[in-house]
């Protein structure tokens, strides 16, 4: 693959294989305790990218002792993130699900920044931007009032109001660890360390359930568990990995576009299963959705002065991606990649 279509390509199978991975742990959800694929799934990306920082940057580890407040933020805002996604995929529409986190991201942003909470550095909105961030408000509403009215594929009975929360929740939780990220990126910890250490606290909450639980996991023999353990380095690690390397390497506006266009296939692919139901309704609230964060993208691009490096984006699907709307909050470690290239090239 030439290497200006790499980085979209990364992003590319990012946005397929997290579409892929809502469609079917929601269905694997309804067996498997979810806290047994947050053990596994965090657990070897912890591992892989704590072996990868001692290998590339020995002396990031050390650093970070320095940041352990960032750090801890950084712990709890993921974990609270991930525990809730999960949560609502086991009993909602994960198209929807998919949709309402990756919405919360921007407007999260907007509502941090009108309280003169700037956790990383910040960047000036304009006002066609603050009208397409209403028109992403509007078409998150419209999926609200969709689930809870009981016109969404999947009739989630006693949790439609608890599960259209926490994915809010959910977005905004991970918008502020990415921020967080961002902070430490600032001073000098690359993508790699922080990643080795953001999962520490959820992987603890998982064991704890796990080892307290009476329940059954839903994982009754070996092969179960090595299927399991694949599915979530195929659709969970691996990816995570891939769009680091993708939006350091793609500019701001493909990679927002890119993605902005995750829920649209994620719908598609939900299809498949059985116990979702097409719903109308529920498209018109996505492509609504998609549009407007589309049209913020163009809007921020058309005035900023340093062209696509500014781009405003949308968060990441709970995924660990490191682009929030509303401000630049790229991966840990572009501009290091950046700078390096640079280098290369010169």
């Amino acid at each position: 693959m030439p290497r200006e279509r790499l980085g979209p390509g990364l992003v590319l199978m990012f946005v397929i294989t997290q579409a892929f991975r809502d469609v079917y742990f929601a269905n694997a959800f309804q067996g498997i305790d979810f806290f047994l694929v947050i053990l596994v799934a965090f657990a070897i990306s912890a591992v892989a990218f704590a072996g990868v920082t001692m290998i590339r940057d020995p002396d990031a580890l050390a650093r970070m002792r320095g940041e352990l407040p960032a750090l801890a933020w950084i712990n709890v805002t993921t974990a609270i993130a991930w525990i809730s996604y999960f949560f609502s995929l086991k009993h909602l529409q994960p198209s929807v699900v998919n949709t309402l986190h990756s919405g919360a991201g921007p407007l999260t942003v907007i509502l941090l920044a009108s309280f003169g909470i700037h956790i990383a550095q910040p960047s000036l909105l304009r006002r066609a931007e603050y009208v397409c961030q209403a028109g992403l408000a509007a078409s998150l509403g419209v999926l609200w009032w969709v689930v809870l009215t009981g016109h969404s594929g999947v009739k989630a009975e006693g949790f439609a109001l608890v599960g259209v929360a926490l994915p809010v929740v959910s977005g905004a939780s991970i918008t502020v660890s990415l921020l967080w990220c961002k902070r430490l990126s600032e001073h000098g910890i690359g993508a790699d360390a922080i990643t080795a250490g953001r999962y520490l606290l959820m992987i603890l909450i998982a064991l704890l359930v796990l080892v307290t639980r009476d329940g059954p996991s839903g994982i009754g023999t070996t092969g179960d568990f090595v299927t399991l353990a694949v599915a979530a380095t195929a659709l969970i690690a691996l990816p995570l990995y891939a769009l680091q390397l993708g939006i350091a390497r793609t500019a701001p506006l493909t990679a927002h576009v890119i993605r902005s266009l995750g829920p649209v296939l994620v719908f598609g692919l939900e299809l498949a299963d059985d116990r979702i139901a097409y719903s109308g309704l529920t498209l018109l609230g996505i492509a609504l959705y998609s549009v407007f964060a589309i049209a913020g993208n163009l809007a921020r691009i058309s005035h900023t002065p340093c062209g696509l490096r500014c781009s405003f984006g949308a968060a990441d699907t709970a995924s660990g991606g490191e682009s929030v709307s509303g401000h630049t909050v790229e991966p840990p470690d572009a501009g290091d990649a950046r700078r390096k290239a640079t280098q290369r090239a010169g």
